[in-house]
């Protein structure tokens, strides 16, 4: 089975294999090797790990008496890493992934020149695997920035970096494909190539024709965890708003809409009468969409008259929109064309959900000594549900029967005394007629196991 890897210096595997057609080689690449080489860095880092110890090992010490009253001693290790990335300003700004600098207590930078310097985390993004770091320099040769947009299937390119340590190793390939979706994190857009990355390659740029920088080489896939031929960078375009937000703000702001989205498959689009684009399938109570009329069951079409066809197409858009701009965005529903005014606000899920679970909370219905809701997309995921009918249980009072009985929150109620439970309204009616001091037998889905439960209501 495939796997993608972060291309750390990890696994000292040397297999390179050139796939590239003899045909149409340009005569060298010596000229753009050389231009990119005084602006691509080696990134070394260290990393204290505190594990506990062992010193029963000594013959002559017997710690007890410590590990009684005190816990197993501990002593630290150093795990070192290497990664690549490449100078963005004259005065130390460096561009590399998150992954090569992330938990790391001290960063080494070396130059083309050998010349090394200790340098500083600025800001990471971990939805883009990107990290901004900078060094204390003066006159440093800046790499030029190209457009991602712009490079095509079967264009030349070079990755420049340091695979297995082995600095300003240069490789040669094509665009294998675009828009490649690895499972990497929510922003996933790659540029696939077939030039040569290995561990150690992580942070490096990928340089079209021109010995500008089109992407960042970011992850392989690989059985072997070497190269197979197949590699993945980060589109530039993506890095450069990511940087901007981290030189000016500290932070990265994205655009959020407030809305659950999914892909348009042939018999969903049959379904809503559409030929193309994004399926609304939530709308989030009190979030932007929710405020420019937008429903579960809309088509998304355009935003700003940018066509919108694919999830990810629509999910890079909005969140490259600046917070507070009004956008015009087309929907079909109901087989109809409609516009709705939405105003982008700033996407932070870690605020909204705490938000959303504490308005779940307050509008639970309560019985037993329990709240519980309705099945939906957001409930779903938070836990883990494959359920589609039934209630969740949100809340379980302390103390209270169900408690009593080991009602917990993410548990999936079908049953009541026998009766089948869909939805609260279910919930409601049935509660309603189970008198104080009888018996009340739930059949609940916890996980993979379906589970009788009983408590009296009291």
């Amino acid at each position: 089975m495939k796997k993608f890897i972060l291309v750390f210096f990890l696994l000292p595997v040397f297999t390179a294999i050139s796939s590239a057609a003899v045909q149409y080689i340009p005569a060298s690449f010596k000229n753009i090797a050389e231009k990119v080489r005084p602006s691509v860095v080696n990134i070394s880092t260290v990393s204290i790990i505190r594990v506990n110890g062992d010193s029963m090992s000594d013959p002559f010490f017997n710690d007890e008496f410590y590990r009684r009253f005190f816990g197993a001693p501990q002593r630290q290790m150093k795990r070192q890493s290497l990664g690549s990335g490449f100078i963005v300003s004259r005065d130390g700004f460096i561009l590399t992934n998150n992954h090569v600098v992330e938990k790391a207590d001290e960063i080494t930078v070396k130059l083309y020149n050998q010349q090394e310097y200790k340098a500083k985390v600025i800001g990471t993004d971990k939805d883009t695997d990107l990290a901004v770091i900078k060094i204390e320099a003066d006159n440093l040769t800046p790499i030029f920035m190209g457009d991602s947009d712009k490079i095509d299937v079967g264009d030349w390119v070079l990755a420049v970096g340091s695979p297995f340590g082995l600095e300003q190793t240069v490789t040669q390939g094509i665009i294998s494909a675009k828009g490649r979706i690895i499972g990497e994190g929510p922003y996933d857009d790659f540029l696939q190539t077939d030039a040569a990355i290995n561990p150690g390659n992580s942070g490096g740029p990928l340089i079209n024709m021109n010995g500008e920088v089109i992407g960042i080489n970011t992850a392989i896939s690989s059985t072997s965890g070497g190269y197979e031929g197949v590699g993945f960078a980060m589109p530039i375009n993506m890095a450069k708003k990511t940087y901007n937000d981290i030189i000016k703000r500290g932070r990265v702001i994205r655009g959020w809409l407030g809305v659950g989205i999914q892909e348009m498959t042939p018999a969903l689009a049959k379904h809503f009468k559409v030929a193309a684009g994004v399926l609304i399938s939530q709308v989030y109570a009190g979030g932007p969409a929710d405020a420019g009329g937008l429903k579960s069951g809309d088509v998304v079409v355009s935003i700003d008259s940018k066509p919108v066809k694919k999830y990810r197409e629509l999910q890079s858009i909005v969140a490259d929109e600046e917070v507070g701009k009004t956008v015009a965005i087309n929907v079909i529903r109901n087989g109809k064309e409609e516009t709705h005014n939405v105003k982008i606000a700033e996407r932070n899920m870690a605020k909204f959900v705490k938000e959303q679970k504490q308005e779940l909370a307050k509008q639970a219905k309560k019985d037993f000594g329990i709240g519980v809701g309705d099945i939906s997309a957001e409930l779903s995921q938070q836990y883990s549900l494959s359920a589609t009918s039934g209630v969740v249980v949100l809340q379980v009072e302390a103390n209270s029967p169900a408690d009593n009985a080991g009602i917990q929150p993410g548990d999936v109620i079908h049953e009541m005394n026998g009766r089948r439970i869909k939805n609260t309204s279910d919930f409601d009616g049935v509660a309603a007629k189970i008198a104080k001091g009888t018996q009340v037998v739930l059949l609940i889905e916890r996980g993979d196991t379906m589970v009788y439960l009983a408590f009296t209501n009291e």
